[in-house]
């Protein structure tokens, strides 16, 4: 594609809808995200543990606060990623990406959710229906990680533009 070519959508996609969403090139989306996944990764290995016999009671607390704790910072990356999503053209395969990537998304919090309640019942005691919901809430994660890699690494949203990034490379 040459530049007269390139559909105005693909740049827009590449540019913050407003401040809140991070700088040019430093989508706050991005580094957000972390929160989540980091706090529900470590809510199934102390879970893991706790079933295993370790320490159960500290570790389901410790757990329950995790995934308490993913389920707000994944709120918070929902709305990065909303401004992020609403600079999308829509009919293309970046916006259906995106959907799919939403949808994972929503999913994975709503089995966290629930995943919170169900351990709130006994926060003491291991519970083995809160760990299988955070499991299989981690693999929807990993769908949709996989898809934000698209998003990101593919099709290029909220990355600087060939050019900047070409500027880089000159000696």
């Amino acid at each position: 594609m040459t530049a007269p070519d390139i559909d105005p959508g693909f740049r827009r996609a590449k540019r913050p809808r407003s401040v809140i969403a991070g700088p040019y090139g430093h989508p706050f989306h991005a580094t957000v995200v972390t929160i989540p996944i980091g706090a529900w990764t470590a809510a199934v290995v102390f879970d893991i543990a706790a079933l295993l016999g370790a320490a159960p009671d500290a570790l389901s607390v410790g757990a329950l606060w995790l995934v308490v704790i993913g389920v707000i910072g994944g709120l918070v990356a929902a709305v990065f990623g909303l401004l992020d999503f609403s600079q999308l053209p829509s009919g293309t395969k970046v916006r259906r990406t995106a959907v799919y990537h939403l949808a994972f998304n929503s999913t994975a919090l709503v089995l966290f959710i629930v995943s919170a309640i169900v351990r709130a019942g006994d926060p003491d005691e291991p519970s083995v229906a809160g760990f299988v919901l955070a499991l299989i809430g981690i693999l929807v994660v990993g769908v949709s990680g996989f898809l934000g890699g698209e998003l990101a690494y593919r099709h290029g949203v909220r990355v600087a533009d060939e050019q900047d990034q070409e500027r880089a490379y000159t000696r």
